[in-house]
């Protein structure tokens, strides 16, 4: 055969295979984290009437009767598209924005993680909530690259003395 073919495929296999998987990954990713978003919205929708709040005292029109530590979270990761773009930032520095989605996601689930914990358990409100927030390393030797954040919301659930003294 033509040593032209084997020249050909062999490009094709050291260049475009790697591009296809780089291109696979980035609409696969794009499309898991629309969905997540998706369903996101539809759950903040759901859980818009329910107080939320941060600060570290009750309001005092809150005639609490119980409460116990609420808390929700999550570990997000990034797709490997996204991950080669913030490390080409990483290297010329700046603002890397491919982290700004990922951090939106992971605060806003663990927020409704932490709202749909305290509903379920019967509480009618949350104060003093607090965000933590931990990068996840990979295990490689590299042990630099961030492979996602946890994120962590908690909060004291308070259930009203009276059911019908919800605050307005």
């Amino acid at each position: 055969m033509d040593t032209g073919f084997f020249d050909l495929l062999d490009m094709l296999l050291n260049f475009g295979l790697p591009l296809i998987l780089l291109l696979l990954a980035y609409f696969t990713g794009t499309w898991i984290e629309r969905r997540h978003f998706r369903s996101i919205r539809t759950r903040e929708h759901e859980n818009v009437e329910f107080p939320v709040v941060s600060f570290d005292t009750m309001p005092q029109d809150w005639n609490a009767g119980s409460g116990r530590l609420v808390s929700g979270s999550v570990v997000v990761s990034l797709d490997y598209f996204k991950r080669v773009i913030a490390g080409l930032r990483a290297i010329v520095g700046g603002r890397i924005k491919t982290y700004e989605p990922l951090l939106d996601r992971a605060r806003r689930e663990a927020m409704l993680r932490m709202i749909e914990s305290a509903r379920r358990d019967g509480y009618d409100a949350i104060f003093n909530v607090r965000l933590e927030t931990s990068r996840l390393a990979n295990s490689s030797g590299e042990g630099k690259r961030t492979a996602g954040v946890e994120m962590l919301a908690y909060g004291t659930a308070v259930r009203f003395a009276s059911r019908f003294a919800r605050p307005s």
